[in-house]
């Protein structure tokens, strides 16, 4: 604790330079051009892809494709992003962070479950620090006014644990006045859902609340869960450049795991969280500068209580405090015509400490509180230069340095290529991406290996990612894009239990190669259709998890009647293999085989307006699964077949 507190002051004052730089670029460079991010034509079921000046690619889903598919949660938010493959066990709530609620982005992410992928809010990092991977349920979706998706290493944007990104960006009132929304909705296995939102600005102050509940018999016993979240934000203009605003986050759930169907031992307990996060900004934005500085802190609670261990046959509770800590500071300049110039720093502090409270007579044991401390600046440059007719061509570069109490440094280079028109862009790109070993590593050789200090002696994980495509806009209404892609992984942390004692060593590659496609065509102003697919015909070892050979994703919106709108979405997925650390015995190996599987769900909207009252809304029957498939994301964990579920939203 002191010690990163020791980095964290003087940091402050570093962070608080960077908007002062920005003021004297501002000045010395009157007349400049602002390189303009790419604005991609929304799509019923996801945005689309985008690049940046940087050759960084993402996917964007909007709130009101998130609405569409009727989610009520992360993982099911981008169920239909290509690439993207998620795991879970409940209709409502997320269990342990692990198989029972997790994202994975081609074949990242398998690791340690979803400990490759970096999940943030507002560019904050948000996970359970003890265990190195995020929490679902603390990721409400209710705040949030986009997703976006990044399947790949780019080290200009995310520092460590980050092979891929998802990054949460929230709601916010922008335009003068007061406006609420209240939705309401009952389905199948006893579910309810609840939400409440409401914003105002007024002048230079504006502020913006969210409170919603979820809850879920689910369909097998012992399979219940409940989601409570509260959002708070308030911003205030200081000058006509200047903003500061203080976000504030919690969280309050629990979600059942029912256990392997079939089992003598069906229920494997109960995991229940709390989680508090709080975010001041400091931003600021000119002509030809733009930045922020963060300070953050997230921590809570989380609590595995009454797990069952199949081999000594007890029951026991896992308590773990976490806590994050820190600040960010990034910059964005354009000190000349066509330049554009990012350069930042992170200052993570990463703690948390962990009980294990067993049955009698077994002994209780405890891991005491340990921090990890990471200081990370980058700084990239990227220059556009115009071409014969209306092309130009963007080459960039860039490098992240990463400092770490523990570990040794790390250097994460980043290089792309954008050749662009206004119909079409060709793009190629390089980034490295580095995972420092968590705590974990030290917290399980101190409650389960007699406290060895082997883990000291680890490496992070790396990979090199390789990304090239072409998008391209055929006409105003119809763009596709192809995507190429590589990933080599080094120095994978596997347990190895012997010979004893068991310890993690890094002793593993990987590689993951594929094609990514997609196309959105809107034949008509009513009428908008997506479809979408990725194909991984390589990789080692051959029984990666969540890494499918194939899979699709389809959708359309139509609207109808004036006040009528439909929305299906479909995704077809070959058979996977699956983690399932829960349950070891299948032949001695973590590693399972679940089916492919096809899914359709589908959205039925009346839209309404009632002129006196100023009352707005819509009056909706959504259903999932609507073929009845029989699949599962893991094996012995059977999802539900058919669902309905009927709402209302109100605007006023």
């Amino acid at each position: 604790m002191k010690r990163c507190v020791t980095v964290l002051l003087p940091a402050a004052v570093l962070c608080l330079s960077f908007p002062l730089l920005s003021v004297a670029a501002e000045r010395e460079g009157a007349g400049a051009v602002r390189m303009e991010e790419v604005v991609v034509t929304a799509s019923p079921i996801i945005e689309g892809n985008r690049l940046d000046d940087f050759g960084g690619s993402s996917t964007v889903v909007t709130k009101e494709q998130i609405a569409d598919l009727n989610a009520q949660d992360l993982p099911s938010s981008l169920r239909r992003v290509p690439g993207v493959v998620i795991s879970r066990h409940n209709p409502v709530g997320s269990f342990g962070g692990a198989e029972g609620g997790a994202i994975y982005i081609r074949g990242m992410g398998s690791s340690r479950p979803g400990a490759e992928i970096q999940t943030l809010v507002d560019g904050i990092p948000k996970f359970v620090s003890v265990w190195s991977h995020p929490l679902m349920d603390t990721l409400s979706i209710d705040p949030v006014e986009r997703i976006e998706v990044h399947k790949g290493a780019q080290p200009l944007q995310f520092g460590n644990a980050a092979f891929g990104a998802v990054n949460l960006l929230t709601k916010r009132r922008t335009e003068e006045g007061f406006a609420t929304r209240l939705q309401g909705g009952y389905g199948s296995y006893n579910t309810w859902v609840q939400v409440l939102e409401h914003g105002g600005r007024a002048r230079d102050t504006d502020y913006y609340l969210v409170q919603s509940f979820r809850r879920s018999d689910g369909h097998r016993d012992n399979a219940a869960g409940q989601l409570q979240e509260y959002f708070a934000r308030v911003g205030h203009r200081l000058t006509e450049s200047w903003s500061l605003s203080l976000t504030a986050n919690r969280t309050d759930n629990y979600a059942d795991d029912p256990g392997p169907e079939g089992r003598p031992q069906a229920a494997q307990g109960t995991y229940k969280i709390e989680d508090n996060m709080t975010v001041l900004t400091l931003a600021h934005e000119f002509a030809r500068a733009r930045g922020d500085v963060k300070a953050y802190w997230n921590g809570g609670r989380a609590s595995w209580v009454r797990q069952y261990d199949l081999t000594s046959l007890f029951f026991y509770d896992t308590i773990t405090d976490y806590d994050n800590y820190g600040l960010r500071a990034r910059e964005s300049l354009t000190p000349w015509k066509g330049g554009s110039l990012t350069a930042g720093i992170d200052l993570d502090c990463i703690g948390g400490k962990v009980e294990i409270d067993r049955a009698a007579p077994r002994p209780d044991a405890f891991f005491p509180r340990e921090t990890f401390r990471i200081v990370s600046p980058y700084a990239g440059l990227a220059q556009e230069i115009p071409l014969a007719g209306r092309w130009s061509l963007v080459p960039s570069a860039g490098v992240r340095y990463s400092s770490h109490s523990e570990f040794d440094a790390q250097w994460a280079p980043q290089a792309g290529l954008v050749v662009r028109n206004p119909e079409t862009d060709l793009h190629a790109s390089y980034g490295r991406g580095v995972s420092y070993p968590g705590i974990y590593a030290a917290a399980q050789s101190v409650l389960f290996w007699g406290g060895n200090t082997r883990w000291k002696g680890l490496d992070p994980e790396t990979v090199d990612h390789f990304e090239a495509g072409i998008a391209r806009s055929f006409t105003p209404r119809l763009r596709a894009d192809v995507t190429f892609f590589h990933d080599k992984g080094r120095d994978r942390l596997i347990l190895v239990t012997s010979p004893p004692p068991p310890r993690y060593e890094n002793i593993a590659e990987f590689r993951v190669q594929g094609l990514e496609a997609t196309a959105r065509y809107s034949p008509t102003e009513t009428l908008s259709m997506f479809v979408g697919g990725t194909w991984i015909p390589d990789r080692a070892p051959t029984n990666l998890p969540y890494a499918p050979e194939w899979s699709a994703s389809a959708g359309l919106n139509w609207r109808f009647l004036n006040a009528f709108r439909l929305s299906l979405d479909a995704l077809w997925q070959a058979r996977q293999y699956t983690a399932n650390t829960r349950v070891p015995e299948y032949g001695g190996s973590s590693i399972a085989e679940v089916g492919g599987f096809f899914l359709l769900n589908g959205k039925l909207s009346w839209d309404f307006k009632v002129r006196s009252p100023g009352l707005s809304g819509e009056i909706f029957l959504a259903g999932e699964n609507l073929t009845d498939a029989n699949y599962a994301y893991k094996k012995d964990y059977p999802m539900p077949g058919i669902a309905a579920m009927v709402g209302v939203n109100l605007k006023f």
